[in-house]
């Protein structure tokens, strides 16, 4: 056995050649690339070309191995004249055989006669008498070695080995260049499969928000912190309470950062149960559980390059929050069921409704993590706190489910007046909710504050809203200047100042019965404290 290197022709070599020979091997190398570059069946390009090499008498058999992304093995991608179980046998370690050999060495490999040399392992089989030697040639790329091209010489060969090592080089770099063009071409079509794949189903969603409406003093302060650390790449921590827009902000991010071409991809951490959140963060190998027919992509892989969106961060497990924290240090991690790390370049923002310094403090959240996702907090006001941005969103949905549904009606005063009262416990997925539903209920026209009965749930409405005469709450006070309730439910048209006195009568029944305790108070109405405390000096109601 013999070891040569691979020597691409020069102008001296080419002088010395025959004309006739080196005509006949330009137009065969020029035949080659033509077949590799006139179709995408690669594969079948590659096999061809092969066979024209064994026509033209250089070589008896070709054979082009590839070596795997995880392992220092070779397996087989195309040869000629084999089975399919042939096929599967021919694969070789690094060092194994002379094929091996010449991977590890990373110099071609001649065996003079294949007969009587026990690196001629041949477990490709079919050796005919006319064949007599063989070349192993390694394939290397930015010094590393991405593939074997091996041949089988006959006896009549034309060619001396130094020339066959020069074919077999130049011959392995077409096929291999024309291989990694087809990889490349498959792996984009793939994820651009995924993405649109993954895009259609966002846009089936029920939940989506158009755009940011908020021109408040707290809003205008979350814009300014958006607009400043978006272009960056730091972790991102969205803070507020249910329904406030925290994935809308989200959104934004990724649109205002350098990843806005990249993918941004959502989950909801809640929306999952926890034997399946792992796979759909990480992904799975083919048979990794009893389900997993086929390798899968978890989030981190497909949002590579891009943003991910991780809700309610604060529900995942502790063993999955020990996953997450490594891979926001390292940037890599491993599919469920398999062994290769894999490396992304994820920007993420999480988002939660949850207390995680209390989480902490019980131990039911990991502190280093909390620390890690919060470099940069967002925290979004409740829309109760927003007073300036309730008038804007009712209009903007009001506009947006007319068109939707077909209608065309506006709100009275008092009915406006009574919606800007409300303090939307459920923020501004209640506020859109809501507003679909009174287009839906209510008649074209206006809209009075009595047709509010149905769609506004909350506790001393149903004081506002009641048909039948009741005892008034105050009668226990007969010193009281305020009129009775049973005087409000008369069949006249309900007005703001009867619905501005029964919610004064309402607190001070309530302020009695907790017994002055203001906090009390607010819960039995479905009221926050601050609100209480608004009403009890806007009524100038003394405690």
């Amino acid at each position: 056995m013999m070891t040569y290197e691979a020597n691409i022709p020069n102008r001296e070599e080419c002088q010395t050649c025959s004309l006739t020979f080196a005509y006949k091997e330009i137009n065969l190398l020029y035949e080659i690339a033509v077949l590799l570059t006139s179709t995408t069946e690669i594969n079948e390009s590659v096999e061809k070309a092969m066979r024209r090499l064994k026509q033209h008498g250089y070589l008896e058999r070709c054979a082009l191995f590839r070596k795997k992304e995880d392992a220092d093995e070779l397996e087989l991608l195309n040869s000629i004249d084999l089975e399919p179980y042939q096929k599967k046998m021919a694969t070789y370690r690094f060092g194994e055989g002379a094929t091996g050999l010449a991977a590890k060495s990373r110099e071609p490999i001649v065996i003079e006669n294949i007969h009587n040399n026990i690196n001629y392992l041949n477990k490709m089989g079919n050796i005919s008498t006319q064949m007599v030697s063989y070349v192993a040639v390694p394939l290397l790329q930015e010094d590393e070695v991405i593939g074997v091209i091996s041949a089988n010489i006959g006896k009549n060969s034309p060619l001396n080995f130094d020339e066959i090592v020069r074919m077999l080089t130049i011959v392995g770099s077409l096929f291999v260049g024309a291989l990694k063009v087809q990889q490349t071409i498959t792996k984009e079509k793939e994820s651009l499969s995924e993405l649109k794949t993954y895009y259609k189903e966002e846009m089936q969603k029920d939940y989506n928000f158009e755009n940011i409406v908020g021109r408040s003093t707290r809003m205008q302060q979350v814009f300014g912190m958006i607009n400043t650390v978006a272009p960056t790449d730091a972790t991102i921590l969205i803070r507020g309470e249910t329904g406030t827009g925290k994935e809308l902000i989200a959104t934004a991010i990724h649109n205002l950062s350098r990843r806005q071409n990249g993918p941004f991809i959502k989950l909801n951490c809640a929306a999952i149960s926890e034997t399946l959140l792992e796979s759909e963060l990480f992904g799975h190998e083919k048979g990794a559980f009893t389900d997993a027919r086929e390798m899968r992509k978890g989030r981190f892989e497909l949002a590579d390059g891009g943003t991910l969106f991780l809700d309610e961060i604060g529900d995942i497990t502790p063993a999955l929050q020990v996953k997450l924290l490594r891979i926001l240090q390292e940037q890599e991690f491993e599919r469920v069921g398999g062994t290769k790390t894999i490396k992304t370049n994820v920007r993420l923002v999480a988002a939660t409704n949850r207390n995680l310094e209390e989480m902490v403090r019980k131990g039911e959240f990991r502190e280093d993590l909390f620390y890690r996702l919060n470099v940069i907090p967002i925290n979004l006001p409740p829309l109760r706190e927003r007073y300036e941005d309730v008038k804007l969103l009712i209009e903007h949905y009001l506009h947006r489910f007319m068109k939707e549904h077909r209608k065309n009606m506006h709100f009275t005063k008092g009915a406006m007046e009574l919606l800007l009262d409300y303090p939307w416990p459920g923020n501004i997925r209640e506020l859109q909710n809501t507003m679909e539903r009174i287009v839906l209920i209510c008649p074209d026209g206006e809209i009075q504050p009595e047709m509010l009965a149905h769609v506004l749930p909350f506790n001393y409405q149903k004081l506002y809203m009641q048909n039948e005469p009741a005892p008034s709450p105050m009668a226990s006070m007969p010193q009281s200047p305020t009129h009775s309730y049973e005087s409000h439910t008369s069949s006249a048209p309900m007005t703001k100042k009867t619905l501005q006195e029964l919610e004064k009568e309402s607190i001070i029944q309530a302020l009695i019965d907790s017994h002055g305790i203001q906090t009390k108070a607010a819960r039995a109405l479905g009221m926050s404290a601050r609100q209480i405390g608004y009403k009890i000096k806007q009524y100038g109601i003394e405690v």
